[in-house]
Protein backbone atom coordinates (compact mmCIF):
# COMPACT_ATOMS: atom_id res chain seq x y z
CA UNK A 1 0.00 0.00 0.00
CA UNK A 2 1.76 3.63 -0.63
CA UNK A 3 1.55 5.65 2.17
CA UNK A 4 0.37 9.57 2.00
CA UNK A 5 2.71 12.27 3.40
CA UNK A 6 1.51 12.77 6.78
CA UNK A 7 2.45 15.18 9.42
CA UNK A 8 3.40 13.61 12.67
CA UNK A 9 1.24 10.52 11.85
CA UNK A 10 1.01 7.83 14.72
CA UNK A 11 2.36 4.21 14.58
CA UNK A 12 3.43 2.55 17.93
CA UNK A 13 4.79 -0.86 18.69
CA UNK A 14 4.41 -3.10 21.32
CA UNK A 15 6.42 -2.18 24.23
CA UNK A 16 7.70 -4.70 26.80
CA UNK A 17 8.65 -3.65 30.36
CA UNK A 18 11.38 -1.05 30.86
CA UNK A 19 14.54 -2.57 32.54
CA UNK A 20 17.44 -1.90 34.76
CA UNK A 21 16.64 2.03 35.38
CA UNK A 22 19.23 3.60 37.23
CA UNK A 23 17.24 6.36 38.95
CA UNK A 24 13.44 6.47 39.11
CA UNK A 25 12.78 10.38 38.03
CA UNK A 26 10.48 11.87 35.31
CA UNK A 27 11.45 13.78 32.41
CA UNK A 28 9.96 17.49 32.51
CA UNK A 29 10.20 20.27 30.15
CA UNK A 30 12.96 21.42 31.90
CA UNK A 31 14.79 18.68 32.23
CA UNK A 32 13.70 16.68 28.89
CA UNK A 33 13.60 13.64 26.87
CA UNK A 34 16.57 14.14 24.14
CA UNK A 35 15.90 12.32 20.43
CA UNK A 36 19.28 13.08 18.11
CA UNK A 37 18.51 12.38 14.57
CA UNK A 38 21.04 12.46 12.38
CA UNK A 39 20.72 11.75 8.66
CA UNK A 40 23.38 10.16 6.56
CA UNK A 41 25.16 12.15 3.67
CA UNK A 42 21.91 14.61 3.66
CA UNK A 43 23.42 18.19 1.93
CA UNK A 44 22.85 21.49 3.26
CA UNK A 45 20.04 22.13 0.82
CA UNK A 46 18.22 18.77 0.48
CA UNK A 47 15.26 20.45 2.69
CA UNK A 48 12.44 22.19 1.93
CA UNK A 49 12.74 24.41 4.97
CA UNK A 50 16.96 25.13 4.11
CA UNK A 51 15.61 26.01 -0.02
CA UNK A 52 14.96 22.88 -1.84
CA UNK A 53 12.25 23.64 -4.22
CA UNK A 54 11.70 19.59 -5.53
CA UNK A 55 11.86 17.49 -2.79
CA UNK A 56 8.98 17.07 -0.19
CA UNK A 57 9.64 17.05 3.57
CA UNK A 58 6.98 18.54 5.50
CA UNK A 59 7.97 17.20 9.07
CA UNK A 60 11.19 18.27 9.13
CA UNK A 61 10.06 21.30 7.78
CA UNK A 62 7.50 22.06 10.77
CA UNK A 63 10.21 21.21 13.39
CA UNK A 64 12.21 24.26 11.55
CA UNK A 65 9.02 26.13 11.58
CA UNK A 66 8.17 25.36 15.19
CA UNK A 67 11.54 25.77 16.34
CA UNK A 68 14.88 26.68 15.83
CA UNK A 69 16.80 26.52 12.66
CA UNK A 70 20.29 27.30 12.26
CA UNK A 71 22.36 28.57 9.20
CA UNK A 72 25.86 27.98 10.23
CA UNK A 73 25.86 24.39 11.58
CA UNK A 74 29.36 22.19 10.85
CA UNK A 75 29.31 18.58 11.27
CA UNK A 76 32.07 16.69 12.84
CA UNK A 77 34.20 16.33 9.19
CA UNK A 78 33.22 15.55 6.11
CA UNK A 79 32.43 11.67 6.17
CA UNK A 80 30.79 9.56 8.52
CA UNK A 81 33.35 7.87 10.81
CA UNK A 82 35.48 10.81 12.13
CA UNK A 83 32.02 13.06 12.17
CA UNK A 84 30.11 11.12 14.14
CA UNK A 85 33.14 10.50 16.46
CA UNK A 86 33.19 14.04 16.74
CA UNK A 87 29.53 14.20 17.88
CA UNK A 88 30.39 11.43 20.26
CA UNK A 89 33.22 12.88 21.96
CA UNK A 90 33.12 16.20 21.89
CA UNK A 91 36.29 16.48 19.91
CA UNK A 92 37.70 17.76 16.69
CA UNK A 93 39.60 15.40 14.85
CA UNK A 94 42.67 17.32 15.47
CA UNK A 95 42.09 15.28 18.45
CA UNK A 96 39.42 12.43 18.45
CA UNK A 97 40.25 8.98 18.30
CA UNK A 98 39.20 8.42 15.29
CA UNK A 99 39.62 11.31 12.11
CA UNK A 100 38.95 9.39 8.75
CA UNK A 101 36.86 6.29 7.75
CA UNK A 102 40.07 4.41 7.21
CA UNK A 103 43.38 4.28 9.41
CA UNK A 104 47.05 3.62 7.16
CA UNK A 105 48.47 2.00 10.22
CA UNK A 106 47.37 0.03 13.30
CA UNK A 107 43.46 -0.28 14.42
CA UNK A 108 42.59 -3.41 12.93
CA UNK A 109 42.43 -4.97 9.25
CA UNK A 110 39.06 -6.09 8.21
CA UNK A 111 36.47 -6.82 5.02
CA UNK A 112 35.17 -3.75 3.41
CA UNK A 113 32.07 -4.66 0.73
CA UNK A 114 31.37 -2.12 -1.81
CA UNK A 115 27.43 -1.18 -3.14
CA UNK A 116 28.56 -3.29 -6.33
CA UNK A 117 29.06 -6.15 -3.92
CA UNK A 118 32.92 -5.78 -4.39
CA UNK A 119 35.49 -6.60 -1.50
CA UNK A 120 38.59 -5.01 -0.13
CA UNK A 121 41.07 -5.49 2.92
CA UNK A 122 41.85 -2.34 5.00
CA UNK A 123 42.30 -0.59 8.51
CA UNK A 124 40.00 1.01 10.95
CA UNK A 125 40.44 2.64 14.03
CA UNK A 126 37.57 2.36 16.72
CA UNK A 127 36.57 4.12 20.22
CA UNK A 128 38.49 2.19 22.90
CA UNK A 129 36.73 1.82 26.85
CA UNK A 130 38.32 4.85 27.66
CA UNK A 131 36.98 7.06 25.48
CA UNK A 132 34.06 8.92 26.83
CA UNK A 133 30.82 9.47 24.80
CA UNK A 134 27.40 11.27 24.91
CA UNK A 135 25.51 8.18 26.32
CA UNK A 136 28.31 7.66 29.22
CA UNK A 137 27.92 11.48 30.24
CA UNK A 138 24.25 11.30 30.34
CA UNK A 139 23.74 8.10 31.98
CA UNK A 140 25.18 9.65 35.32
CA UNK A 141 22.15 11.66 34.90
CA UNK A 142 19.33 8.70 34.79
CA UNK A 143 19.37 8.93 31.13
CA UNK A 144 18.90 5.33 29.27
CA UNK A 145 20.04 5.61 26.03
CA UNK A 146 19.65 3.84 22.72
CA UNK A 147 21.21 3.83 19.36
CA UNK A 148 19.24 3.17 16.38
CA UNK A 149 20.81 2.04 13.23
CA UNK A 150 24.47 3.05 12.28
CA UNK A 151 27.15 3.16 14.79
CA UNK A 152 30.05 3.64 12.61
CA UNK A 153 32.71 4.03 15.14
CA UNK A 154 33.36 0.35 15.97
CA UNK A 155 36.31 -0.35 13.44
CA UNK A 156 36.20 -3.98 13.10
CA UNK A 157 36.29 -4.95 16.63
CA UNK A 158 32.56 -6.59 17.48
CA UNK A 159 33.76 -5.07 21.30
CA UNK A 160 33.34 -1.44 20.54
CA UNK A 161 29.68 -1.50 19.30
CA UNK A 162 27.56 1.28 21.15
CA UNK A 163 26.41 -0.65 23.87
CA UNK A 164 29.55 -1.52 24.99
CA UNK A 165 30.37 2.41 24.67
CA UNK A 166 27.77 3.84 26.84
CA UNK A 167 24.73 3.14 25.47
CA UNK A 168 21.98 1.10 27.49
CA UNK A 169 20.09 -0.30 23.96
CA UNK A 170 21.59 -0.71 20.73
CA UNK A 171 19.32 -1.87 17.25
CA UNK A 172 21.19 -1.68 13.73
CA UNK A 173 24.29 -2.68 11.78
CA UNK A 174 28.08 -2.21 12.90
CA UNK A 175 30.94 -2.28 10.63
CA UNK A 176 32.74 -5.58 12.16
CA UNK A 177 29.86 -7.54 10.41
CA UNK A 178 29.50 -7.28 7.33
CA UNK A 179 26.79 -9.49 6.79
CA UNK A 180 24.16 -6.26 9.19
CA UNK A 181 25.10 -4.09 6.59
CA UNK A 182 26.49 -5.96 2.91
CA UNK A 183 24.49 -6.17 -0.32
CA UNK A 184 21.21 -5.76 1.27
CA UNK A 185 22.02 -2.54 2.97
CA UNK A 186 18.14 -0.42 2.65
CA UNK A 187 16.43 -3.95 2.68
CA UNK A 188 18.69 -6.03 4.99
CA UNK A 189 18.06 -9.57 5.78
CA UNK A 190 19.98 -9.35 9.13
CA UNK A 191 20.21 -6.55 11.98
CA UNK A 192 21.86 -6.31 15.30
CA UNK A 193 19.67 -6.26 18.75
CA UNK A 194 22.36 -5.59 21.11
CA UNK A 195 25.24 -8.32 20.53
CA UNK A 196 22.44 -10.81 19.16
CA UNK A 197 22.16 -10.96 15.25
CA UNK A 198 18.95 -11.78 14.36
CA UNK A 199 16.98 -12.55 11.19
CA UNK A 200 14.61 -10.52 9.14
CA UNK A 201 12.69 -12.80 7.76
CA UNK A 202 10.46 -10.56 5.65
CA UNK A 203 13.58 -9.91 3.56
CA UNK A 204 14.91 -12.85 3.09
CA UNK A 205 15.80 -14.24 -0.63
CA UNK A 206 16.39 -10.55 -1.73
CA UNK A 207 12.47 -9.62 -0.84
CA UNK A 208 12.34 -6.23 -0.36
CA UNK A 209 9.51 -5.75 2.44
CA UNK A 210 10.95 -4.05 5.20
CA UNK A 211 13.05 -1.33 4.60
CA UNK A 212 16.04 -0.29 6.78
CA UNK A 213 14.43 3.34 7.55
CA UNK A 214 10.65 2.00 8.44
CA UNK A 215 12.55 -1.25 10.79
CA UNK A 216 14.61 1.50 12.34
CA UNK A 217 11.73 4.27 13.24
CA UNK A 218 10.31 1.29 14.45
CA UNK A 219 13.07 0.66 17.02
CA UNK A 220 12.96 3.82 18.11
CA UNK A 221 9.29 3.90 18.88
CA UNK A 222 9.36 1.11 20.99
CA UNK A 223 12.32 2.10 22.95
CA UNK A 224 10.51 5.56 24.02
CA UNK A 225 7.62 3.24 24.41
CA UNK A 226 9.44 1.33 27.20
CA UNK A 227 11.34 4.02 28.64
CA UNK A 228 7.96 6.96 28.66
CA UNK A 229 8.27 6.85 32.37
CA UNK A 230 12.01 7.45 32.79
CA UNK A 231 14.34 10.04 30.91
CA UNK A 232 16.21 8.49 27.39
CA UNK A 233 18.68 10.06 25.02
CA UNK A 234 17.33 8.17 21.80
CA UNK A 235 20.21 8.82 19.32
CA UNK A 236 18.15 7.55 15.62
CA UNK A 237 20.70 7.51 12.86
CA UNK A 238 19.28 6.75 9.58
CA UNK A 239 21.24 5.58 6.46
CA UNK A 240 19.36 7.71 4.05
CA UNK A 241 20.32 8.88 2.04
CA UNK A 242 23.30 7.73 1.53
CA UNK A 243 24.21 5.47 -1.61
CA UNK A 244 23.16 2.79 -2.60
CA UNK A 245 19.72 4.51 -3.64
CA UNK A 246 17.70 1.14 -3.06
CA UNK A 247 13.60 2.55 -1.88
CA UNK A 248 11.10 0.48 -4.72
CA UNK A 249 8.38 2.98 -3.82
CA UNK A 250 9.26 6.41 -5.57
CA UNK A 251 5.34 7.17 -6.00
CA UNK A 252 5.73 11.31 -4.66
CA UNK A 253 8.29 11.62 -7.88
CA UNK A 254 7.26 9.07 -10.30
CA UNK A 255 5.87 12.02 -12.54
CA UNK A 256 9.15 13.72 -12.62
CA UNK A 257 11.12 14.08 -15.67
CA UNK A 258 14.45 12.72 -13.71
CA UNK A 259 16.43 9.78 -13.72
CA UNK A 260 15.85 6.63 -11.63
CA UNK A 261 18.79 7.63 -9.20
CA UNK A 262 17.35 11.03 -8.88
CA UNK A 263 13.89 9.38 -7.43
CA UNK A 264 15.10 7.28 -5.55
CA UNK A 265 16.96 9.68 -4.15
CA UNK A 266 14.41 12.31 -3.70
CA UNK A 267 12.43 9.36 -2.15
CA UNK A 268 14.97 8.14 0.38
CA UNK A 269 14.48 11.50 1.77
CA UNK A 270 11.30 12.16 1.78
CA UNK A 271 10.43 8.44 3.21
CA UNK A 272 12.74 9.58 5.85
CA UNK A 273 11.04 12.81 6.45
CA UNK A 274 7.28 9.77 6.47
CA UNK A 275 8.98 8.02 9.22
CA UNK A 276 10.28 11.04 11.47
CA UNK A 277 6.71 12.10 11.14
CA UNK A 278 5.62 8.23 12.72
CA UNK A 279 8.39 9.19 15.47
CA UNK A 280 6.83 12.61 16.40
CA UNK A 281 3.11 10.97 16.43
CA UNK A 282 4.31 8.24 18.84
CA UNK A 283 5.84 10.95 21.14
CA UNK A 284 2.39 13.15 20.98
CA UNK A 285 0.27 9.61 21.61
CA UNK A 286 2.55 8.97 24.38
CA UNK A 287 2.48 12.43 25.80
CA UNK A 288 5.58 13.21 25.64
CA UNK A 289 5.80 16.11 23.27
CA UNK A 290 6.20 18.81 25.71
CA UNK A 291 8.69 16.74 27.83
CA UNK A 292 11.16 15.64 24.67
CA UNK A 293 13.94 18.16 23.02
CA UNK A 294 14.14 17.30 19.13
CA UNK A 295 17.67 17.74 16.95
CA UNK A 296 17.70 16.98 13.65
CA UNK A 297 21.23 17.39 11.75
CA UNK A 298 22.91 15.39 8.97
CA UNK A 299 26.55 13.92 9.74
CA UNK A 300 28.23 16.18 6.46
CA UNK A 301 27.62 17.29 3.15
CA UNK A 302 26.33 15.64 -0.29
CA UNK A 303 28.05 12.52 -1.91
CA UNK A 304 29.38 13.60 -5.27
CA UNK A 305 27.39 10.64 -6.75
CA UNK A 306 24.07 12.08 -5.32
CA UNK A 307 22.03 14.88 -7.98
CA UNK A 308 23.54 17.84 -6.54
CA UNK A 309 22.93 19.97 -9.86
CA UNK A 310 19.21 18.24 -10.34
CA UNK A 311 18.19 18.88 -6.71
CA UNK A 312 20.44 21.51 -5.97
CA UNK A 313 21.99 18.88 -2.39
CA UNK A 314 24.56 20.92 -1.64
CA UNK A 315 22.38 24.82 -2.23
CA UNK A 316 25.86 25.94 -4.81
CA UNK A 317 28.13 25.85 -1.37
CA UNK A 318 31.50 24.55 -3.00
CA UNK A 319 32.73 20.99 -2.26
CA UNK A 320 31.16 17.53 -1.25
CA UNK A 321 31.13 15.05 0.94
CA UNK A 322 34.91 13.86 1.51
CA UNK A 323 36.07 17.40 1.41
CA UNK A 324 36.89 20.21 3.84
CA UNK A 325 34.90 22.97 1.51
CA UNK A 326 31.48 24.38 2.86
CA UNK A 327 29.80 21.75 0.51
CA UNK A 328 31.44 18.74 3.08
CA UNK A 329 30.63 19.59 6.39
CA UNK A 330 27.81 22.27 6.27
CA UNK A 331 24.96 21.05 7.19
CA UNK A 332 21.39 21.67 8.58
CA UNK A 333 20.35 21.69 12.34
CA UNK A 334 17.34 22.16 13.56
CA UNK A 335 16.29 22.07 17.34
CA UNK A 336 12.46 22.02 18.31
CA UNK A 337 10.58 21.40 21.74
CA UNK A 338 7.14 22.66 22.27
CA UNK A 339 6.68 25.51 24.59
CA UNK A 340 10.51 25.93 25.20
CA UNK A 341 12.45 26.42 22.36
CA UNK A 342 11.34 29.71 19.89
CA UNK A 343 10.65 30.01 16.86
CA UNK A 344 13.80 31.32 15.33
CA UNK A 345 16.39 31.08 12.45
CA UNK A 346 20.34 31.51 14.08
CA UNK A 347 23.01 32.18 12.25
CA UNK A 348 25.34 31.25 15.09
CA UNK A 349 28.27 29.36 14.35
CA UNK A 350 28.51 25.61 15.77
CA UNK A 351 29.47 22.40 15.60
CA UNK A 352 29.16 19.18 16.07
CA UNK A 353 31.58 19.12 19.56
CA UNK A 354 29.16 21.21 21.04
CA UNK A 355 26.62 18.79 21.56
CA UNK A 356 28.52 16.86 24.19
CA UNK A 357 29.01 19.73 26.58
CA UNK A 358 25.24 21.62 25.53
CA UNK A 359 23.44 17.95 26.73
CA UNK A 360 25.35 17.77 29.67
CA UNK A 361 24.55 21.06 30.88
CA UNK A 362 20.69 20.21 30.21
CA UNK A 363 20.89 16.59 31.91
CA UNK A 364 23.23 18.33 34.88
CA UNK A 365 26.15 15.88 34.09
CA UNK A 366 28.65 18.39 33.30
CA UNK A 367 30.42 17.40 36.17
CA UNK A 368 30.79 14.05 34.03
CA UNK A 369 32.43 15.70 31.05
CA UNK A 370 36.08 14.68 30.11
CA UNK A 371 38.49 16.22 29.86
CA UNK A 372 40.16 18.21 27.12
CA UNK A 373 36.93 18.54 24.60
CA UNK A 374 36.75 21.26 21.68
CA UNK A 375 32.86 22.26 22.16
CA UNK A 376 31.31 24.67 23.89
CA UNK A 377 27.63 25.03 25.64
CA UNK A 378 25.59 26.34 23.11
CA UNK A 379 22.45 25.22 25.34
CA UNK A 380 21.36 29.32 25.62
CA UNK A 381 20.75 29.46 21.99
CA UNK A 382 18.18 26.83 22.17
CA UNK A 383 16.12 28.55 24.80
CA UNK A 384 16.46 31.97 23.09
CA UNK A 385 19.01 33.62 24.78
CA UNK A 386 22.49 34.64 23.00
CA UNK A 387 26.08 33.17 23.62
CA UNK A 388 29.08 34.41 21.61
CA UNK A 389 30.22 31.36 19.57
CA UNK A 390 31.65 33.26 16.49
CA UNK A 391 34.92 34.07 18.00
CA UNK A 392 36.74 31.06 18.81
CA UNK A 393 38.78 28.27 16.66
CA UNK A 394 36.57 25.50 14.59
CA UNK A 395 38.69 23.11 13.28
CA UNK A 396 38.91 19.84 11.00
CA UNK A 397 41.53 17.39 9.40
CA UNK A 398 42.10 14.55 7.10
CA UNK A 399 45.36 13.78 8.46
CA UNK A 400 48.12 14.61 5.96
CA UNK A 401 45.72 15.53 3.33
CA UNK A 402 43.00 18.14 4.42
CA UNK A 403 42.77 20.46 7.05
CA UNK A 404 40.59 23.87 7.68
CA UNK A 405 39.28 26.06 10.58
CA UNK A 406 37.17 29.21 11.06
CA UNK A 407 36.80 31.67 12.94
CA UNK A 408 33.85 34.75 12.88
CA UNK A 409 33.57 35.39 9.08
CA UNK A 410 37.07 34.19 8.10
CA UNK A 411 38.04 30.19 7.00
CA UNK A 412 41.40 28.58 5.83
CA UNK A 413 40.92 25.60 3.90
CA UNK A 414 43.40 23.83 2.39
CA UNK A 415 41.86 19.86 0.74
CA UNK A 416 45.40 18.57 -1.29
CA UNK A 417 48.08 17.46 0.77
CA UNK A 418 51.06 20.02 0.86
CA UNK A 419 49.32 22.76 -0.88
CA UNK A 420 48.91 26.05 1.02
CA UNK A 421 46.26 27.50 3.01
CA UNK A 422 43.07 29.42 0.77
CA UNK A 423 40.93 32.11 3.03
CA UNK A 424 37.82 32.76 2.47
CA UNK A 425 34.97 35.56 3.84
CA UNK A 426 32.53 32.79 4.25
CA UNK A 427 29.90 35.81 5.28
CA UNK A 428 30.50 37.55 2.11
CA UNK A 429 31.66 34.56 -0.51
CA UNK A 430 29.75 30.95 1.25
CA UNK A 431 30.46 29.29 -2.22
CA UNK A 432 34.43 29.65 -1.78
CA UNK A 433 34.93 31.16 -4.97
CA UNK A 434 37.56 33.80 -4.33
CA UNK A 435 40.83 33.04 -2.79
CA UNK A 436 42.05 36.08 -0.84
CA UNK A 437 45.22 34.72 0.98
CA UNK A 438 47.20 36.45 -1.14
CA UNK A 439 45.70 39.55 0.41
CA UNK A 440 45.66 38.86 3.90
CA UNK A 441 48.94 36.82 4.65
CA UNK A 442 49.33 37.79 7.90
CA UNK A 443 45.83 36.43 8.58
CA UNK A 444 46.56 33.15 7.00
CA UNK A 445 49.70 32.77 9.05
CA UNK A 446 47.71 33.45 12.36
CA UNK A 447 45.46 30.40 11.23
CA UNK A 448 48.17 28.31 10.08
CA UNK A 449 49.71 28.73 13.54
CA UNK A 450 46.60 28.07 15.48
CA UNK A 451 45.53 24.73 13.27
CA UNK A 452 49.16 23.06 13.59
CA UNK A 453 48.44 23.77 17.70
CA UNK A 454 44.71 22.00 17.58
CA UNK A 455 46.96 18.65 15.82
CA UNK A 456 47.75 15.91 18.09
CA UNK A 457 49.30 12.55 17.06
CA UNK A 458 47.66 9.65 16.52
CA UNK A 459 48.85 6.22 16.30
CA UNK A 460 46.51 5.28 13.64
CA UNK A 461 47.58 8.22 11.23
CA UNK A 462 51.12 9.52 11.81
CA UNK A 463 52.54 12.26 9.86
CA UNK A 464 56.25 12.48 8.84
CA UNK A 465 58.43 13.91 11.37
CA UNK A 466 56.46 12.64 14.33
CA UNK A 467 58.36 10.84 16.87
CA UNK A 468 55.80 10.50 19.55
CA UNK A 469 52.25 10.63 20.56
CA UNK A 470 49.75 9.12 22.29
CA UNK A 471 49.58 5.45 22.81
CA UNK A 472 52.68 4.48 20.78
CA UNK A 473 54.62 1.32 22.20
Amino acid sequence: MKKEIILYGVALTTASTAMGQTQQIKATPDHPNIIFILADDLGYGDLHCYGNPYIETPNIDKLAATGTRFTQCYAGSGISSPSRCSLMTGKNTGKTRIRDNQCPVGGIRGIKISAKGDTTYNRRANLLPQDTTIATVLGTAGYRSCLVNKWHLDGYDPGAAPNHRGFDEFYGWTISTPKSNGDYYYYPNYRFHGDTLISIKANEHDAHVRHNTEISTDDAIGFITREKDHPFFLYLAYDAPHEPYHIDDTFWYDEKNWTADTKRYAALVTHMDYNIGRLLGALKQLGLSDNTLIIFASDNGAAIMAPRKELRCGADLRGHKGQLYEGGIKVPLIVNQPNKVPVQTLSNIVYFPDFMPTLAALTGSTKHLPQNIDGMNILPLFYGKQVDTDHRLLYWEFPGKQRAARRGDWKAVTVKPGKPLELYNIKEDESERYNLAGKYPKLVKKFDKEMKKEHVPSPYWPLPGEKDYPGKK
